[in-house]
């Protein structure tokens, strides 16, 4: 492919011994845009790949003028393209993206082409780092005992990855028991400068990327653009489609100052959460600046932009500087790849130094990083930030709300209660209100920081010396980020006393924090269940959505590791942790959480201490190779995959089952009934669980009679290759709160005809088989949370033509749009409430037709049950052109699908 240089653009860069090719920022400052310097970086990143990669279809000159001209114009009603260097997957997202090219390689093969046409065309790696759970915890076997069992349970997805692996190019496949996704692409994937041969010449550009997990916004510290798409915008993507959105405003994040004792990354980030789900940033850059970056360790960023979908934004950017170079070389990259970063970055104006002039910015936000202290959030969202000298308090308010205010509606009497659990062991422990049965350091957002890692090393270390144990109901769990972890708290040796406390290793990868924390004590359970009681999860996680952590956990707060060790030994939230103690010592005498809380000095000198470059590089070095259980897989051959219809993990999608050469008409949709109506904050979490799979669901009962013993059931996550399973799970959350049938929780609803209670799954089955149209209706923020693209395929196999809301997630609403399914929402100040909708009405929408654009408005009737009706106006939310193409195609992969099969025909 011969590279275009329409702006005249083309520079050579020497670094060393080796010659680069570049495309010059600074070349556009002499053809007219006069901004270019001034630019946010983030910015400056989408500006170099449109230039490169411009070839005037798909990137035209006027989208160059768009970026280019972001700092006078900022038109955000403009879709830009950007196709990023690589894509990264995991394996809950990443097994339905194979799922769906294997489809998409039998339907072109059907077609007449060649099936090898559906290839990744851009680097991809997916990390298997979701699978593994906490069944066994506490005990120095539980990593070989939940290894095992993860084998056992996913071999089948296991060996459909090991084919793609080899019948894909330019696909590659980290093996379990690694790490998590986010820490692997930081420590080992990412380049911060990529490079490619293109017409014999090494051209150099910025690293970037999107991934199927929504926290793929880690990356964002290294100073690497990457956000989180839905598994089929990945898709697309791969196959050489642009991914295009609006032109983003870019908010300027201004940090000062630097931690203050005793606080923590973790209560930066959360800090930072609260602050800008306050301001409002959904769809928007976040890019952070000022002298507080100079405080920051590239960890402390990286924790920071790991949050970036918690506050809503698409990015949370971190500029490259020294502290980039500084990790770089920590984690064992090579030095010629370090020069080549500095030299590549300082050439194109984009290596950030303290004395350069701030960039332009939409619009701004400050925080004096001195004035953060340490918090905690929860107990159902992330953003909902507590002080910890708050928070005895604060969980005491939120237990005497009233449940349609958001709170747990206990009264005095049931909060005071107290239950006697008898263990195996043959002790007695008591629980109450608020007792915290799960204690775990997991997730990507924490356990990629060695500050926070080793401060909670250190909390365990006083606290044994002191003779402090945790209640026998906490189940604890350690899960890190990567294989170093464990290298680096044995080194400094504090993963011998985190043990000593049940904070044994149980797996490397996502575990509690997805909703992978294994089942609780059998004893633990059933108390629970029986006294009905309002339990704790306290980890250090990103997300503590209802339902997510585990079914019988009500409350569940994030916290910095440190503070999940402290909460752990005080086996309850409901605790003033700043003045009350957290446990006695062997002496009966009261020990308080700041005799065990360890200095800034000492958690400095342990980093200090624990880490040096070769443990990275003897920890990567084999990484695709080293798990030797992974390699004797046995593997499919061909380029095609041979479906089994009996599985119940891999099955061939029904998407593009009558995919035809001629596209149906957009038209309005009529008499739709309503099947969900929902509140604010909707999260993907409710409409597509990724956790346990309940016996007596729609799901539940699908295994069971297809062979499944319950043991065997795995969870809705791990089995997302298979959509049978998958569409009766959509809606299927236990905390879900349908209007549609009001006084019930869980994935119900009321089939009108009947007026009968039941399944969403089979209530929409009915209406299907009427030839009903069913649409949802919902409040603000609906789709929050992981970039989970079964939340729209299930929408879609439901029946659903179209989601009206207050608002969207960003993510969602492209992954609805991407499954061919309407997003509409109310005007500005309406809602169903307002509206007076009881969700008995039967909607119809009008207006829709092959000449909609973005951001029109649709009439709304909704017909009452005794025949009155009334009218309201809604915003369709197809967001650029693009939008409306893939809308008419039936969704974006038959979009692509379309174009590949008719350019074979073409060329045939």
């Amino acid at each position: 492919m011969t590279r275009n240089n329409a702006y005249s653009a083309q520079r050579e860069l020497t670094v060393g011994s080796k010659s680069y090719r570049y495309y010059s920022l600074d070349a556009l400052n002499t053809q007219g845009f006069n901004s270019i310097s001034r630019l946010p970086f983030s910015i400056k990143v989408l500006l170099e790949a449109a230039i490169r990669q411009f070839d005037g279809r798909a990137i035209t000159q006027e989208h160059v003028k768009q970026i280019a001209n972001w700092a006078e114009e900022r038109d955000g009603n403009k879709e830009i393209p950007f196709i990023p260097a690589r894509i990264v997957l995991q394996d809950f997202t990443g097994v339905p993206v194979v799922v769906d090219l294997a489809a998409m390689r039998d339907t072109v093969k059907k077609a007449g082409g060649d099936p090898k046409k559906i290839n990744p065309l851009v680097p991809v790696d997916l990390v298997i780092d979701h699978s593994v759970m906490v069944d066994a915890f506490g005990n120095k076997d539980a990593l070989e005992y939940n290894m095992n069992i993860e084998f056992e349970r996913n071999e089948e997805r296991y060996r459909f990855l090991r084919w793609a692996q080899t019948a894909f190019d330019n696909f590659r496949a980290v093996p379990p028991a690694t790490g998590i996704v986010h820490q692997v692409n930081l420590e080992y994937l990412a380049s911060v400068a990529a490079t490619k041969e293109v017409d014999g010449v090494t051209e150099v550009f910025p690293d970037s990327l999107v991934g199927t997990d929504s926290h793929t916004t880690m990356i964002n510290g290294l100073g690497v653009v990457g956000w989180g798409v839905g598994g089929i915008e990945a898709e697309a993507g791969m196959l050489g489609q642009p991914l295009y959105f609006v032109t983003p405003e870019v908010i300027g994040f201004k940090l000062t100052g630097k931690l203050a004792e005793g606080a923590t990354a973790t209560d930066l980030a959360l800090t930072v959460t609260q602050m800008l789900r306050k301001k409002g940033v959904v769809g928007k850059f976040v890019e952070f600046y000022g002298p507080g970056l100079e405080q920051l360790g590239l960890e402390d960023r990286a924790t920071v932009a790991n949050m970036a979908p918690e506050y809503g934004a698409t990015i949370g950017f971190f500029p490259v500087d020294n502290v980039t170079l500084n990790f770089l070389r920590a984690t064992g990259r090579k030095e010629e790849q370090v020069q080549l970063v500095e030299e590549y970055y300082k050439a194109q104006g984009m290596f950030r130094t303290p004395d350069m002039e701030d960039p332009i910015f939409s619009d701004t936000i400050e925080l004096d990083i001195g004035s953060v202290v340490p918090s905690l959030a929860g107990p159902k969202r992330p953003q909902d930030r507590v002080e910890l000298t708050n928070m005895k308090k604060e969980f005491n308010d939120i237990l005497r709300t009233p449940l349609d205010k958001g709170g747990y509606g206990l009264s005095d009497e049931k909060i005071a209660e107290e239950v006697t659990v008898q263990h195996p062991n043959n002790k007695t422990s008591k629980m109450g209100t608020g007792a915290v049965v799960i204690a775990a350091i997991t997730s990507c957002t924490n356990t990629s920081n060695p500050s926070v890692m080793l401060g909670a090393g250190l909390v365990a270390k006083k606290a044994v010396e002191r003779g402090l144990v945790k209640p026998e109901y906490v189940k604890s769990s350690l899960t890190p980020g990567s294989l170093v972890v464990t290298e680096y708290l044995k080194k400094v040796n504090l993963l011998e006393p985190l043990e000593a406390l049940g904070f044994h290793v149980a797996g490397y990868g996502c575990a509690t924090c997805i909703g992978n924390s294994g089942p609780l004590p059998d004893e633990v359970g059933q108390a629970i269940a029986d006294n009905d009681m309002t339990v704790a999860a306290v980890l250090s996680g990103n997300r503590n959505f209802e339902g997510r952590v585990h079914a019988q956990v009500k409350a569940n707060y994030l916290a910095s590791p440190p503070l999940v060790v402290a909460y752990a030994l005080a086996g309850t939230v409901n605790i003033d942790l700043a003045n009350d103690p957290i446990g006695y010592d062997q002496n009966n005498e009261p020990v308080f959480l700041k005799d065990i809380w360890p200095t800034s000095e000492e958690v400095q000198q342990a980093v200090a201490q624990a880490l040096n470059p070769q443990m990275f590089i003897d920890k990567y070095e084999n990484v695709f190779t080293q798990n030797e259980r992974w390699n004797a897989i046995e593997v499919p051959e061909g380029e095609s995959y041979e479906w089994d219809p009996k599985s119940t993990y891999i099955q061939n999608p029904p998407f593009f089952e009558n995919l035809g050469d001629d596209l149906d008409d957009i038209t309005d949709i009529k008499d739709a009934n309503i099947m969900a109506l929902l509140g604010d904050s909707v999260t993907t979490d409710h409409i597509s669980p990724a956790g346990n799979i309940k016996a007596d669901s729609p799901g539940g009962e699908y295994l069971i009679n297809n062979g499944v013993q319950r043991k065997d059931f795995n969870s809705y996550g791990s089995r997302r290759g298979n959509h049978e399973v998958m569409m009766r799970g959509t809606f299927a959350n236990i905390r879900i709160r349908n209007q549609v049938a009001p006084g019930t929780e869980g994935g119900v609803t009321k089939y009108l005809p009947t007026d009968e209670v039941m399944s969403i799954y089979d209530a929409s089955m009915k209406y299907q088989a009427e030839g009903k149209n069913l649409v949802v209706i919902a409040g603000k923020e609906y789709g929050t949370g992981s970039s989970r693209d079964w939340a729209a395929k299930g929408t879609y196999l439901l029946g659903v033509k179209a989601v009206i809301a207050e608002s969207f997630e960003r993510i969602h609403r492209s992954n609805l749009v991407g499954m061919g399914v309407m997003p509409l929402q109310f005007e500005a100040g309406q809602s169903w409430a307002s509206l007076g909708l009881t969700g008995r009405e039967v909607i119809s929408i009008e207006g829709l037709s092959n000449a909609v654009l973005p951001g029109q408005q649709v009439k709304v009737t909704a017909v009452r049950e005794d025949g009155t009706a009334f009218d309201f106006n809604a915003i369709v939310r197809l967001d650029s052109m693009v939008d409306v193409d893939y809308y008419r195609n039936g969704g974006i992969l038959q979009t692509v699908l379309r174009q590949m099969i008719a350019n074979m025909r073409t060329h045939a």
